[in-house]
């Protein structure tokens, strides 16, 4: 297991948060291949939805509730570790499983807590998914959101930039992730069509510092500078052109509710994608 010093760009322990059901399914995949890939400790995590008052009234469907998550949980973990990866299951309580997954993750000082994202929908909220979105609000950790049907990345990762620290913090990770994977990578940056001689000279010294630090770990990249009103859109345009089946972006570290990614590029991303979306969280 790696011991890096910077926490950006560390894959050690893995949180993945399942609730058995089938948008857990891929979730549960990608951790493992995850884990192994980066030779990390996975933590499965179940939460069994109830409170004291629910406990009191009907402890005989709380006791079964827990033995069956329990159960699913340690068939998860019987798997990752025939794949050889070291692997704890972890059950809690709560009545908001969000809040419970990022304090596992906070406790085992987690560096990703992979999760299942609903269907698509026209809805930005509805597209990430409430529970998801609070997820990548409250959590410290960086956040992999994996679609239904989806792997982890097998053909190409992709890294969105805005010359920001977050982006660069972003398109670090998504270096140290394309060596561990053995991938091509490519970094992509989105200006406006009217913007300033200024925004696209930090936008190219934004791929420069990717490049480099692509080089230096000996990865292959493909650097692009696109245009676009919508870096959302030309984001995944990009991806799918360059047959990437992982994006990353940056986002903000620990938020209060009402600065949840709502509206933001970041979650627009991942709501639209068709592939699992690597969100980075830096401190703020």
């Amino acid at each position: 297991m790696m011991q890096e010093l910077s926490p950006v760009g560390r894959f050690e322990t893995i949180v993945v948060a399942t609730d058995g059901s089938e948008y857990s399914a891929a979730a549960e995949t990608a951790a493992v291949d995850m884990a192994k890939h980066c030779d990390a400790q996975l933590l499965v995590t179940r939460v069994v939805l109830t409170n004291p008052e629910y406990e009191a009234l009907v402890p005989d469907r709380v006791q079964q509730a827990e033995s069956e998550a329990q159960k699913q949980i340690d068939a998860l973990a019987s798997k990752a570790r025939a794949e050889g990866v070291h692997t704890e299951t972890i059950l809690r309580h709560g009545a908001d499983p969000y809040h419970e997954v990022v304090r596992v993750a906070d406790e085992k000082h987690a560096d990703v807590i992979v999760i299942g994202r609903r269907a698509r929908s026209d809805l930005a909220r509805l597209m990430v998914g409430d529970s998801t979105a609070k997820v990548i609000g409250l959590a410290s950790c960086s956040v992999l959101v994996v679609p239904r049907g989806t792997q982890m990345p097998e053909q190409a990762i992709l890294v969105a930039t805005d010359g920001s620290r977050l982006g660069d913090a972003a398109a670090y990770s998504a270096v140290r992730l394309s060596r561990r994977c053995s991938l091509p990578l490519t970094v992509i940056t989105v200006t406006p069509p009217d913007g300033t001689q200024e925004q696209r000279a930090e936008a190219d010294a934004a791929l420069d510092r990717v490049r480099k630090a692509a080089e230096t770990e000996g990865i292959r990249i493909d650097a692009r500078h696109e245009q676009g009103r919508r870096p959302d859109e030309v984001i995944t345009a990009a991806a799918a052109q360059c047959q990437a089946d992982l994006i990353v972006v940056g986002s903000h570290g620990r938020t209060g509710l009402s600065r949840l990614l709502m509206g933001s590029v970041s979650e627009r991303v991942i709501g639209n994608a068709r592939s699992p979306v690597l969100v980075v969280k830096a401190s703020t």
